[in-house]
């Protein structure tokens, strides 16, 4: 499922009177606010759903495909979902 289809979704869930641009806004507003949360407490629980929660990745050797030379990756940050569950038992 894309943007799109999750936006269609919503729609429908919400009934026949809402427009696709108040679901579209709807979307926007949730993964606006997952990824705020994300940034401001590191963290996001949604009960029933799952948890995102950011990751550190430390530095390490790796190689470039192309030359095979070995090169030094830098540390980053990540985002990881975990899923609840109640979210795999309905798999």
């Amino acid at each position: 499922m894309n943007k799109g289809e999750l936006v269609e979704a919503v729609q429908k869930s919400l009934g026949k009177e809402t427009s696709k641009k108040t679901a579209e806004d709807a979307v926007a507003a949730v993964l606006g606010a997952i990824a705020k949360g994300i940034k401001k407490d590191q963290s996001v629980q949604l009960i029933g759903f799952g948890t995102f929660t950011v990751k550190k990745r430390a530095a390490r050797m790796g190689r470039n495909p192309k030359t095979g030379e070995a090169m030094k990756i830098k540390a980053s940050k990540t985002v990881s979902f975990k899923p609840s569950t109640t979210l795999k038992g309905s798999l």
